[in-house]
């Protein structure tokens, strides 16, 4: 679980409950139409704009801000060179049958004990590459276009609590339902924009980023397996992986 994103959406959504809460009735902020508005409005615009397979897709994709199952990239290393070392006294085959949590890594190893040419190997891992970054990719776009969509969404609200008042100035009574819904439709979508769907958006995309990584060095790690590199060679490869105050001597 990637506790950081969790703490995030947290301390925003309770920053602002705080404030509503410090600030007077709680029950002043809760208005019907408004979040029929913003949600119901957002999410039909969101299903005209993506396919509806795609959209459905993007809230499984969307689990990967808040859970981390991937391994890190110095486990990842490890990992590798515990491999490069039975490759080294057992030969690729050695690695028949061998359990890899990560399943990238050994799909990759797997392509090598099979004794398929290195090319053949980089392609196959290069094209599912491509593909996972699409998948991430269309998932960012989806959770981009809904903080682009609710703004506008509170925005259509106000206007309509604007036509509302306006066309009933005459009876006091109606004024203050209508301005409400003017007001809260505007702060329902900057809070689903900027406080959910924005940040989810920019956390699928570092995640997608440390995927891409990950699977570069997997690929860089099974072709030194493949070479029948030492295991002291292929760490100085794979360490470039790492930012430079984690790097440390083999």
């Amino acid at each position: 679980m990637d506790i950081a994103t969790i703490i995030g959406l947290i301390g925003t959504i309770g920053c602002i409950l705080f404030a509503i809460f410090i600030g007077g009735d709680f029950g002043m902020f809760i208005n019907v139409p408004s979040i029929l508005i913003v949600l119901g409005g957002t999410s039909a615009v969101t299903i005209v704009k993506y396919p509806l397979k795609h959209t459905l897709n993007a809230i499984k994709i969307a689990l990967n801000a808040f859970f981390n199952k991937g391994e890190s990239t110095t486990e990842l290393i490890e990992t590798s060179l515990e491999l490069a070392n039975i490759a080294r006294r057992e030969g690729v085959l050695g690695l028949e049958g061998k359990e890899i949590a990560n399943r990238f890594l050994s799909k990759g190893v797997q392509l090598v004990v099979d004794g398929h040419p290195e090319d053949y190997v980089r392609r196959i891992l290069n094209t599912e590459i491509g593909q996972t970054i699409e998948r991430h990719d269309k998932g960012k776009h989806i959770f981009t276009g809904m903080a682009e969509s609710a703004p506008a969404m509170g925005m259509i609200g106000t206007l309509i609590g604007l036509v509302q008042m306006m066309s009933n100035m005459s009876d006091p009574s109606s004024i203050g339902p209508a301005m409400a819904v003017a007001l809260l439709t505007t702060l329902y979508g900057a809070v689903v924009a900027n406080a959910v769907c924005g940040p989810i958006a920019d956390k699928l995309g570092v995640r997608s980023d440390e995927e891409r990584v990950h699977k570069e060095l997997i690929i860089e790690a099974v072709r030194g397996i493949q070479a029948g590199e030492s295991p002291q060679a292929l760490y100085e490869m794979l360490v470039m992986y790492l930012p430079g105050n984690e790097r440390k001597e083999q």
